[in-house]
């Protein structure tokens, strides 16, 4: 694949000159985008454990001695995850906490903006984070689920390279080499990304959650809904019997369970009607396998469970 063989240009590291920082993430995908650009350098750690929920996570007493001690952590934000705020501000931290959704150049979007993919970088609509990381994920105001954007990606791995070679300027010629490979890798995997949602075309689909934003909008598909309103909510019965009335009227051609969400209410809707139920859909890469790879893994991935489905339904 591709992305892959480009990706593999990382692990041709120089040898280290010095120690590298020791560095904390949050999710898979900022754990991915990080290995790929430390190399044979260093591996960051990942504070969401294999098949986690970003939304809702708990820290063990280990891992927040370990994000105590870290000299950099990155992670999305307030808005993704505010247990990390809290954890980070208990903790007391010694290194240097980076937000990447508040990163110059980063595209941000609204819940519910449709279209108008612009990459009007460095815009924040004049959110309020830190209010918003105090209400529960009700799916409305920013949107954090950036990383699904491949040119956050981009400015992501640029940031993050800057970032550790001004921790460590000894190996910093090793840290802009790895992430040229990296943005290379992306690049690919945006390019086999958009061959293989060619023909999904604008076949409506549903989610389980409102996570796929970024996603549709940078890769032109059609979102119709989701079954649960936020992240932290489990839709009710009269939320289920409407949706069910709108896969009968006709028009969706998938619906798609997601990890860490029942795929119960997906059987539950979909009965009765012609909608295909389509692979499971994993938005932050959980039960993947974690390391450099799983970034354009994760885009491809997410791809290829749509379009074999809408290819299935007709669509």
């Amino acid at each position: 694949m591709r992305s892959l063989t480009a990706l593999a240009l990382v692990l041709t590291a120089a040898p280290a000159l010095a120690a590298p920082p020791s560095v904390m993430t949050d999710i898979p995908a900022v754990h991915a985008l990080t290995a790929a650009v430390m190399g044979d350098l260093g591996t960051p750690d990942i504070l969401l454990d294999k098949g986690a929920d970003p939304h809702h996570f708990q820290l063990r007493p280990s891992q927040a001695r370990a994000l105590s001690e870290a000299d950099l952590v990155l992670w999305i934000g307030p808005r993704l995850t505010p247990w990390l705020e809290r954890a980070i501000a208990g903790v007391g931290l010694s290194g240097e906490s980076v937000a990447l959704l508040d990163l110059p150049g980063t595209f941000r979007r609204d819940f519910g903006d449709k279209g108008g993919h612009d990459h009007d970088h460095g815009h924040d609509h004049g959110h309020d984070h830190a209010h918003e990381a105090a209400e529960t994920h009700d799916h409305t105001g920013l949107d954090p689920h950036a990383w699904l954007d491949p040119e956050n990606g981009r400015v992501w791995t640029r940031a993050i390279a800057d970032r550790l070679a001004a921790l460590d300027p000894d190996n910093a010629a090793t840290y802009a080499a790895n992430a040229e490979a990296t943005l290379a890798a992306i690049d690919a995997a945006e390019a086999e990304t958009r061959d293989l949602l060619a023909p999904v075309g604008d076949a409506p689909i549903m989610v389980f959650h409102d996570a796929y934003g970024y996603f549709a909008d940078h890769f032109g598909i059609t979102v119709a809904g989701s079954i649960a309103l936020g992240d932290a909510a489990s839709p009710g019965a009269g939320r289920l019997a409407d949706l069910r009335d709108q896969l009968r009227e006709g028009g969706i051609a998938c619906i798609f369970p997601e990890a860490q969400h029942d795929p119960a209410h997906v059987t539950a809707i979909v009965e009765g009607t012609d909608t295909r139920i389509g692979g499971l859909l994993d938005p932050s890469g959980s039960t993947m396998e974690f390391g450099p790879g799983l970034y354009p893994a994760l885009l491809t991935g997410l791809a290829r469970t749509i379009a074999d489905c809408v290819a299935g339904a007709g669509g």
